[in-house]
């Protein structure tokens, strides 16, 4: 069943996505080759901690971290390991955080250094394609409507799109009803009222659109092994236009005072 949510409700889930914002941009401040991803982990743990919220994802079925860091051919749920970030690596870190009884998840996908143009075109229109969802997310639309505004956009440049990973609601649960693919025909799935709140979140690949699930129960790779990218906002649906509850602009700001983080592909 799809919980709607109140006003007062939705203003809580805008606390706790602004939150999410902001400990991915105090991690940006921090990212550089050769930092560990633990200690990036260790940085949000903290900052949230600080912020009086608590880590969603430390300990949801066993896993160990505050951030899913995934890097390059990882798609999403990478571990926050003892492993150094490389120039030219791009890094999805996916965050959740608990406050207030409600929820924020988002994610954003940084660029160290020198990219290749591939990666930077993938990173340019998997978060173009999240835009084009997120217009599609107001009263009297159906999830189909968000699912292949994604899905057409993405595979206009030729980019798989991950079909066994989907966005969700997000509430009292870091995931709720209803299921939020990035594939789908218009006009199909859960009609979209006023009071839901999603979690739209394209996983979109350089190459195909197959993935592998790895052996650690967590991280989930490209099967061709070429790039993957994953950005995501948590979204109110609005009666003409939706209602984003995370805020990029507060991680992009700290993207271009880091001077080991390349921004080219940062766009409006």
């Amino acid at each position: 069943m799809v919980y709607l949510k109140t006003d007062e409700e939705i203003e809580l889930l805008r606390h706790s996505s602004l939150l999410v914002s902001k400990t991915l941009a105090e991690v940006a401040k921090h990212i550089k080759e050769g930092v560990f991803y633990s200690a990036l982990d260790k940085i949000a743990e903290q900052f949230i901690l600080d912020n009086n919220a608590v880590p969603a994802f430390k300990g949801y079925r066993g896993f160990p971290g505050s951030l899913c860091i995934s890097p390059n051919n990882q798609v999403v749920h990478g571990l926050p390991s003892e492993t150094p970030v490389q120039n030219g690596d791009i890094l999805s870190i996916d965050c959740g955080i608990l406050s207030n009884n409600f929820y924020g998840d988002s994610a954003f996908t940084f660029a160290v250094g020198d990219i290749s143009e591939n990666s930077k075109k993938l990173l340019e229109v998997t978060k173009t394609s999240l835009y084009l969802a997120i217009e599609k997310s107001v009263v009297g639309n159906r999830v189909g409507d968000i699912s292949n505004a994604v899905q057409s956009y993405c595979e206009s440049f030729g980019f798989g799109v991950v079909r066994e990973l989907v966005g969700h609601g997000v509430g009292k649960a870091l995931h709720e009803e209803p299921e939020v693919p990035n594939f789908g025909k218009k006009g199909s799935g859960v009609l979209l009222k006023k009071g839901m709140v999603i979690a739209i979140e394209p996983m979109i690949n350089e190459g195909g659109q197959h993935v592998k699930f790895y052996n650690d129960g967590w991280t989930v790779k490209t099967k061709d092994l070429k790039m993957s990218a994953h950005f995501e906002h948590t979204v109110a649906i609005g009666e003409e236009k939706a209602d984003v509850l995370s805020d990029f602009k507060i991680i992009e700001a700290e993207i271009i005072k880091n001077s080991n983080l390349n921004n080219s592909y940062i766009i409006n």
